[in-house]
């Protein structure tokens, strides 16, 4: 009997797998790589470290807990020489797509000889599917090519590089033989401060919600994914987002836990305040650390993306040539 090995984004779907009947062991990826520092130059194991530092800084699991699981992943990759057949299961959003690229990339570099390596590509959530959808999905699986594993590994290189030039590039770049690599590109960029007033879209998006008053933490957080066109980000990180706001008074919090927007965070809004201005930047996306000193922001006009120096004493930006 052929052992197979199904690589999925997270725990949540392996229930209905199984209910499903899909043969063969599951190994959960357990990363959201859209935040973070996943920076070049290093393998798997030495990424493992620093994104599990950066996941127990959410205070979703103890650092120790998180490593050994990525340490247990890890093992169970490199031991792909012991399958038959081996399936990615990945779905449409960015989340799944960046985690799809960090395996593929590791996949380029090694020897599969007789191993069927597939992908199944799917238009919705796998945890929201009935094992009867997911049953389905199996005949539309796909083998993977050096085609594939050759864009995954020039698109993964380009998103852990220190400035986002090359992940921008990739927009002209035919990428139809990842269907769903495009829209994933273009909405990790949507993440850096736009040049209205510094926020990132899904920040934008919350606060907006939150000044057209809906005052429900959950509330907001749900209106906020109705925006989105393929839905990635979880609770947590969302939450992360209103904590800053609160931290720093752009909403407030009254003694029912209601959540409502303060002058200053209206000013943000409406362009006359960057978020940068008022909460220091220091954060990562992929391989960009975005500071004052190394400032990229998303020009939603024009689509693009550019370094930009921010003139403090005047409160405007200027573009680095």
């Amino acid at each position: 009997m052929k052992r197979v090995l199904n690589i999925i984004n997270g725990d949540g779907c392996i229930k209905i797998m199984r209910e499903a009947n899909i043969e063969g062991e599951f190994l959960p990826w357990r990363d959201f790589l859209h935040e973070g520092s996943v920076p070049a130059g290093l393998n798997l194991d030495e990424l493992s470290i620093i994104r599990a530092k950066f996941i127990s800084e959410y205070r979703v699991g103890e650092f120790n807990e998180i490593y050994k699981n990525f340490k247990e992943r890890n093992s169970k990759l490199k031991a792909y020489k012991e399958y038959d057949k081996i399936v990615l299961w990945f779905e449409h959003d960015l989340h799944d797509q960046l985690q799809l690229l960090q395996i593929l990339d590791w996949f380029a570099t090694k020897e599969l000889k007789d191993i069927q390596l597939s992908l199944i590509y799917s238009n919705n959530y796998l945890g929201d599917s009935t094992p009867q959808q997911i049953k389905k999905m199996l005949r539309y699986a796909i083998d993977i090519s050096p085609k594939h594993l050759k864009l995954a590994k020039e698109a993964w290189s380009a998103f852990r590089e220190p400035t986002p030039k090359s992940w921008f590039k990739l927009l002209k770049k035919n990428t139809s033989i990842l269907p769903f690599l495009q829209s994933a590109i273009l909405r990790m960029l949507e993440e850096f401060p736009n040049t209205k007033c510094g926020l990132s879209r899904t920040e934008y998006q919350a606060l907006l919600v939150i000044s057209n008053g809906i005052d429900d933490a959950n509330d907001i957080f749900e209106k906020s994914q109705s925006f989105e066109e393929r839905k990635f980000m979880g609770n947590v990180i969302f939450w992360k987002i209103l904590n800053n706001f609160e931290n720093y008074n752009i909403i407030k919090r009254d003694t029912n836990n209601r959540l409502t927007i303060t002058n200053l965070g209206r000013e943000l809004l409406d362009g006359k305040r960057f978020w940068f201005d008022i909460m220091p930047i220091d954060r990562y996306i992929g391989g960009c650390h975005l500071t004052l000193e190394n400032l990229w922001c998303w020009d939603v006009p024009t689509q693009t993306i550019k370094q930009y120096y921010f003139s403090k004493p005047l409160n405007y930006l200027l573009v680095v040539k």
